[in-house]
């Protein structure tokens, strides 16, 4: 009897330990995010935001100053705004939902989540916009047809006007 015991208690701690180590690994692999080409961040992985997004085509523009990067999915269109410097300086969207903007807005999100939720709603209004000391975000628009924006004033290139950002 006393070995049973033994064997009964062995296989709890066991279990416990078990469940210990998958607690550990979900805890883990909730934490991780994708890795994207966030605003602040290098345009070198902006094919992870195409991944994140689901996004079927990607396409390149060089304008004068700075290069367009688009990515397309079903549902959002999202224009990555890069330096010559090769940092994404500005993110603008438009289609039939607002993209989840964690991953976008890079080390900017926190920041921009803790702003949002002391941002006052203002009744009948469909126009937000966001604005901390390093970081604007502005959304508008109506059912099928939402837009916005985010663009970090200090990494705008001279000679580029937030109004390109579009």
């Amino acid at each position: 009897m006393r070995r049973f015991q033994l064997a009964v208690d062995a296989m709890k701690k066991g279990v416990r330990i078990l469940f210990l180590i998958l607690g550990l690994s979900a805890i883990i692999a909730g934490a991780a995010r994708p890795v994207c080409a966030g605003l602040g961040e290098s345009s070198g992985s902006i094919e992870s935001d195409r991944n994140v997004l689901s996004a079927s085509r990607h396409t390149m523009t060089a304008l004068s100053g700075y290069t367009v990067e688009e990515i397309t999915s079903d549902s959002v269109a999202v224009r990555e705004y890069i330096a010559p410097s090769g940092v994404v300086f500005g993110i603008a969207w438009n289609g039939l939902v607002h993209p989840d903007l964690a991953p976008l807005l890079g080390s900017y999100a926190e920041e921009y989540q803790q702003a949002l939720e002391q941002t006052p709603r203002k009744p009948g209004r469909r126009r937000l916009q966001v604005k901390t000391p390093r970081v604007v975000v502005e959304k508008w628009g109506h059912m099928r047809n939402l837009r916005g924006r985010a663009y970090a004033p200090a990494l705008i290139p001279p000679g580029v006007s937030i109004d390109e950002i579009k």
